[in-house]
């Protein structure tokens, strides 16, 4: 048997980042050590208290949260978008009241914490960034080591063969902050990008949280809630996709098992200048280089992800 990997989700926890957790917590496969907040789909100190709750949800209390940045690395404010707002509810958990959690988030900064779980774990740690990279960014500028440390960065963000979802371009995450994405996808990071190419083709319906409702424990039912709140939205943000998009969750499934991926090897940058910001491209003057630092993933064997996910989170919500 494989050596348990060592994971950490950085999640603006909005409701696929909800999943992410659930994801995580139900493969034996990986040992979830932390979760990093940032900001997004909801402010990272709102970030922070849903990650703290879910996990209460999940009966998983012993899972340390940190708090990153609020802002982006080159600005010193951050307001919610009206679309997250519309696609996740002001709570960020599709309006579904959770109580609050009984425990409080760490002391020590998601950076911090980062950092040393770097320089403790190597190459068994997995970091999972499904929200800007302002932490990751800021971790990297502080000790430039962490690119030979760590194991593997798989990342939801990015379009490459898609539009973006808030411009042309430009996919959410990305947006937020492509200064300091763009100082990750040209660091030398073994680096995975799951983005819109690939999320958009895993879908959750109705009929999938029905199944999660008839089950009748506390956890599928608040998550039947929060997941029917975020298809009923999808309905009339992305009227043309005939569910919701699992983009988080798919990350971790990704990170966990590459094989549910078509990837190519390519070196990228982040634009950072209008009217292309958050454009994630090929970098042209790094194209002739002998070796690639990014594995983007352009298709996904749905069915099998799909399944496996259904099968794993059925059976923590039966617990729980």
């Amino acid at each position: 048997m494989m050596a348990q990997k060592k994971m950490i989700l950085d999640l603006d926890t909005g409701i696929d980042d909800s999943l992410a957790i659930a994801y995580a917590l139900a493969s034996p496969e990986v040992d979830l050590i932390g979760i990093t907040s940032t900001y997004g789909n909801v402010v990272t100190s709102q970030a922070g208290q849903n990650s703290l709750k879910i996990l209460e949800l999940l009966g998983r209390t012993d899972i340390p949260v940190y708090l990153g940045f609020s802002h982006s690395s080159t600005t010193d404010h951050f307001d919610v978008m009206p679309v997250s707002q519309e696609i996740h509810g002001k709570n960020g958990i599709g309006e579904v009241e959770l109580p609050t959690a009984k425990r409080q988030v760490e002391q020590q900064s998601a950076v911090d914490f980062m950092i040393a779980a770097a320089r403790k774990y190597g190459d068994d740690l997995i970091i999972v960034p499904t929200g800007p990279m302002t932490n990751l960014a800021a971790a990297l500028k502080q000790a430039p080591e962490l690119t030979a440390l760590v194991g593997n960065v798989t990342f939801m963000g990015g379009a490459l063969t898609v539009p973006g979802n808030v411009t042309e371009v430009g996919e959410a995450n990305i947006n937020q902050d492509p200064a300091a994405a763009n100082q990750v996808l040209r660091s030398s990071f073994n680096l995975t990008m799951v983005g819109l190419d690939v999320t958009l083709r895993t879908l959750l319906t109705k009929k999938e949280t029905k199944l999660w409702r008839a089950l009748g424990t506390k956890a599928s039912v608040a998550f039947a809630d929060i997941v029917d709140y975020y298809i009923g939205a999808y309905a009339t943000t992305n009227s043309h996709l005939p569910g919701c998009a699992l983009h988080d969750p798919l990350a971790v499934g990704v990170a966990l098992d590459p094989s549910l991926v078509q990837t190519i090897g390519l070196n990228m940058k982040v634009e950072t200048k209008a009217p292309f910001a958050a454009r994630t491209v090929g970098d042209e003057t790094r194209l002739n280089e002998a070796t690639t630092n990014v594995q983007v993933a352009v298709n996904v064997d749905a069915p099998a992800y799909l399944q496996r996910f259904m099968r794993r989170l059925t059976a923590l919500f039966a617990q729980n």
